[in-house]
């Protein structure tokens, strides 16, 4: 799916509102996120960080589990905010979640603090990604 400029420029923005509300007592690292889904609705999430660090949960994550509560199965792209110098691109547990949910052909957008954005695909971000197709 061709995801148009504004609809990125809104996940962008609402990626960055949901980094406002994250939870980084340790690392001080904030991340928002905002999934859009094949219905066309858009899901925030923010990172959850937790004093043991494993129990600690990606923005990317908290979005699309909120979606898939609400029954949300298929996606079509995320945006990706950080409080950094540099893009901060999915952690390894978020690709393999995403990898459960979402084609090669995902969008990612991925901003950093002075709102500087890039687009990858999932495909290109997790080539030969291990999901239900394996199966």
């Amino acid at each position: 799916m061709k995801i148009s400029d504004e609809l990125r420029d809104k996940m962008m923005e609402l990626a960055y509102e949901a980094m406002e509300r994250a939870y980084a007592p340790y690392s001080g690292y904030k991340v928002g996120a905002c999934v859009l889904t094949k219905s066309g609705k858009l899901y925030q999430g923010c990172n959850i960080e937790n004093a043991g660090f494993t129990p600690t949960v990606c923005a990317e994550r908290t979005a699309i589990f909120k979606a898939v509560y609400d029954g949300e199965y298929q996606f079509d792209a995320v945006a990706v905010v950080g409080n950094g110098d540099k893009w901060g691109y999915p952690c390894g547990v978020c690709r393999q979640v995403m990898a459960e949910f979402c084609n090669s052909d995902f969008h990612i957008f991925v901003g950093d603090r002075e709102r500087r954005i890039t687009e990858i695909s999932f495909g290109e971000l997790l080539p030969n990604a291990f999901g239900p197709g394996a199966f």
